[in-house]
């Protein structure tokens, strides 16, 4: 375990005292030598005097220094960086259901496997962090505004429904809207909780067709980079899937190209997936990410247990070899 600081440090005065022990103990073990060595009859002495134990007595005393020193850095409150829950956050989930996820490319299918690893990144997201919905085709649709009960958004990935075009402006438009509103409602004294867009998409947008359009997915990544809202862009799928629209087979590949631009616009990340497995591990990043953060928390535990322990293995050890405490 690393080490950060400490939040009460003066407790380290202690240390001097520490050391008192230390020149006590020498003092009293030098003066114990020198009383045997002013016994006239030293043969005498041998017959009558409890055997040596050589530097085996010296043990509990050695593990009573140490800890004393262990102790005395569990009170000056050691801290080390560790990951915690988030306890403010908020993250809209935005989510592509233009009819090109009917691509069986990826098994099942692009929906069904969406839907898989979507489901599982909102149940296991921290209960600090508010979770929010939106959906997109044609036009996007908020289907759960931020919030920190997982039933209501569970419930409504598992009812997606698939729709013509993809407007993916309008899905992150409509998710700063959302978030907007919600941070007018929650933000206090500390201001708005972090917020993060969260996009998948299998394909490019197609309303408008212009993606710097006023509302084409650049321009609504640049109102996300404005915002302080990051996008974190996820593109699913293959180069190779194809779906069939009144009997036509129709080229739905996907769009990396697109996807990356949005997440460097808005100050995300990029991410790709091409199989259901590789979709789940990005959520379970992204959910890594998103519920926790590093702190500086309190580790003072393992010092006062370690501590503890040898003060007890110490006084054991007296017992034992002396037949009472130091």
């Amino acid at each position: 375990m690393s080490l950060t600081g400490f939040t009460t440090p003066w407790w380290f005065l202690l240390l001097l005292g520490v050391a008192a022990v230390v020149v006590g103990y020498l003092l009293v073990q030098r003066a114990r030598r020198r009383r045997t060595m002013r016994f006239t009859n030293l043969a005498l002495l041998e017959k009558v005097a409890p055997k040596a134990q050589g530097w085996v007595r010296h043990v509990p005393a050695a593990l009573i220094v140490v800890s004393l020193l262990l102790l005395t850095v569990s009170l000056a409150g050691p801290t080390a960086e560790q990951k915690v829950p988030r306890n403010r956050a908020t993250v809209m989930l935005v989510i592509d259901v233009s009819l090109s996820m009917e691509a069986t490319d990826v098994a099942p299918s692009r929906i069904k496997a969406a839907q898989d690893a979507a489901r599982s990144f909102a149940a296991g997201l921290t209960p600090g962090v508010n979770l929010g919905l939106v959906t997109f085709a044609g036009t996007a649709a908020v289907q759960v505004a931020p919030t920190t009960q997982r039933q209501g958004v569970i419930k409504n990935i598992d009812n997606l429904k698939l729709a013509q075009s993809t407007a993916t402006g309008e899905g992150i438009f409509a998710a700063l809207q959302s978030l907007e509103g919600f941070a007018s409602v929650v933000g206090g004294a500390e201001g708005p909780p972090p917020a993060r867009i969260v996009l998948m998409s299998d394909g490019k947008q197609t309303v408008p067709e212009d993606l710097y359009a006023p509302r084409g997915a650049y321009t609504a990544s640049q109102a996300a980079k404005q915002a302080q809202v990051p996008v974190s862009s996820i593109s699913f799928g293959t180069s190779h899937g194809v779906v069939d629209i009144d009997g036509r087979e129709i080229d739905v590949r996907v769009d990396d190209e697109s996807l990356q631009e949005v997440a460097r616009l808005s100050g995300g990340e990029f991410y790709k997936a091409a199989t259901a497995d590789e979709l789940k591990r990005v959520y379970d990043n992204l959910g890594e990410q998103i519920g926790y953060e590093l702190k500086d928390a309190d580790a003072s535990k393992p010092w006062l247990i370690a501590g503890t322990l040898l003060l007890m293995v110490a006084a054991a050890g007296s017992l034992f070899l002396g037949q009472r405490l130091p």
